[in-house]
């Protein structure tokens, strides 16, 4: 374990990371997740289709959220980078709506970016409540 405690996270099942950083960690009570994209963990490849993509995208999150114990219901946080605002807001508040069963909803931010890596159009990171 890091010093002062920070624990990072490797849990069965999530992608490989694509660079030199952590798929998340856990400080305290708090997990945090990197961005994750819409990435198949069992190739490492993004998968085909716009919903298709975000939707394993936030499957991508929780599944290392809740590996330290917290469910999609206890995010505290989350951002969202999107490449184009019009064209994928609106798909991202529909995989949202059903993931989150209607709500309630965490706090979000969604920002439009110029690139994201490999090209991709949709990223979304989460800072999740799980005390030990």
């Amino acid at each position: 374990m890091p010093a002062k405690g920070v624990k990072l996270l490797d849990p069965d099942g999530a992608i490989e990371p694509t660079g030199t950083w952590s798929v998340g960690s856990r400080a305290g009570d708090f997990v945090y997740v990197a961005g994750m994209r819409g990435i198949d963990p069992a190739t490492n490849t993004l998968v085909d289709g716009v919903e298709a993509r975000i939707t394993q995208a936030f499957l991508n999150m929780q599944l290392i959220a809740k590996s330290e114990g917290a469910a999609l219901q206890d995010a505290v946080r989350l951002v969202v980078y999107v490449t184009d605002m019009d064209l994928y807001r609106g798909v991202t508040n529909q995989v949202q709506e059903k993931l989150w069963e209607g709500g309630p909803f965490p706090p979000r931010t969604i920002l439009e970016v110029s690139r994201l890596n490999q090209d991709d159009f949709f990223e979304v990171e989460g800072t999740f409540y799980a005390p030990q």
